[in-house]
């Protein structure tokens, strides 16, 4: 479902600001930091002077692609994260539904940038509307950077032709695309195909970025990987796998932000498995990842039971309990979740 309310307003609120920043969401992906410099290339050659701002630090894979200098983070230096919201003209928020999805980083937009115009451009399910001058959401679509990229071939100047976004601009939005999709294994839409047919004929090299984006893992994290598979993924019933990782285990593998990644897709390539979870221990919560395939709704079960949502068959949540307790409760709300 496409949701837009005042979109013809976006080109007129780019024209008129000065300073702009762009929003990730909190533990930013792929998706996130490839839709945010996918507009941060886009405003730059149009002459603007964007920032972005995340919560937290990306995983180390995606570091190649950030120009210096073109992002700040929250838990590294509040004060430049807060200078530049407060400098702001225009807010954008890409890959989330919310400006809540931002984490910290929303407490000082809500103090500081009440009266700033806001623009949301998301594929998630029910985006909050009433926060913004600009809503471009869509959920039919792969990625936020699909969506971006359907967002900024209509824009004056660009009007269509792909040649006029910059090589940066349409290989950070590849990147979202390509990590969204899972490498072109969920949510892809004919749309997402024709998109990523254009962005290799405007000359984006893709096996480059599956390379540096799906390649670049250390030893440890392929011995995590094996670990996990060997002796940590457990079964809730025949149709459900899910694992567990401890701090103490990603102490022991010297797990860095990122390492996780792809773990909870794994456990669909086993016949009848329909649904997987990841639980990762963090500092106050555990973190929850889940996956599907077909009908499974895991974005329902998220909303439910996980304190979160995201798509049909890719979503989160958070739950606030030892890990140890984790096991009983999933199951037992999968034995709830499947029955009804």
């Amino acid at each position: 479902m496409r949701v837009t309310i005042n979109e013809d307003k976006l080109h007129s609120l780019v024209c008129s600001a000065g300073n702009i920043v762009i929003f990730g969401h909190e533990n930013p992906d792929g998706d996130s930091i490839g839709s945010a410099l996918g507009m941060y290339h886009y405003l730059t050659g149009i002459g603007k002077n964007p920032h972005i701002v995340v919560a937290s630090r990306l995983p180390g894979n995606f570091d190649f692609l950030i120009p210096s200098g073109a992002a700040s983070y929250y838990n590294e230096d509040a004060l430049a994260c807060e200078q530049a919201i407060a400098a702001a003209d225009l807010l954008i928020f890409l890959d989330m539904n919310g400006i809540d999805r931002s984490g910290a980083v929303s407490k000082v937009v809500e103090s500081s940038a009440a009266g700033v115009s806001k623009v949301l451009i998301d594929h998630h399910l029910n985006p909050k509307t009433e926060n913004f001058d600009v809503v471009i959401s869509d959920t039919e679509v792969s990625s936020a950077c699909e969506l971006l990229y359907d967002v900024l071939l209509r824009q004056p100047g660009v009007e269509g032709d792909i040649e006029k976004l910059s090589l940066e601009c349409a290989s950070a939005i590849m990147v979202g695309i390509l990590t969204d999709t899972n490498n072109f294994a969920n949510s892809v839409f004919p749309s997402t195909y024709l998109a990523v047919s254009a962005l290799q004929a405007r000359g984006v090299d893709r096996d480059y970025l599956f390379d540096a984006v799906f390649r670049s893992f250390s030893r440890s994290r392929m011995r995590l990987m094996g670990y996990m598979l060997k002796d940590n993924m457990r079964f809730a019933g025949l149709h459900v796998a899910y694992f567990t990782l401890s701090t103490a285990e990603k102490d022991e593998y010297c797990f860095v932000r990122g390492d996780s990644e792809g773990f909870v897709n794994l456990p669909l390539s086993i016949k009848d498995i329909q649904m997987t979870a990841l639980f990762t221990e963090d500092i106050g919560f555990i973190k929850v990842s889940l996956r599907s395939k077909g009908n499974i709704d895991v974005n329902d079960f998220a909303h439910r039971y996980c304190n979160g949502g995201g798509h049909k068959n890719a979503s989160g949540g958070r739950l606030y309990m030892p890990l140890a307790q984790v096991p009983d409760y999933f199951e037992s709300k999968v034995n709830e979740f499947f029955a009804q």
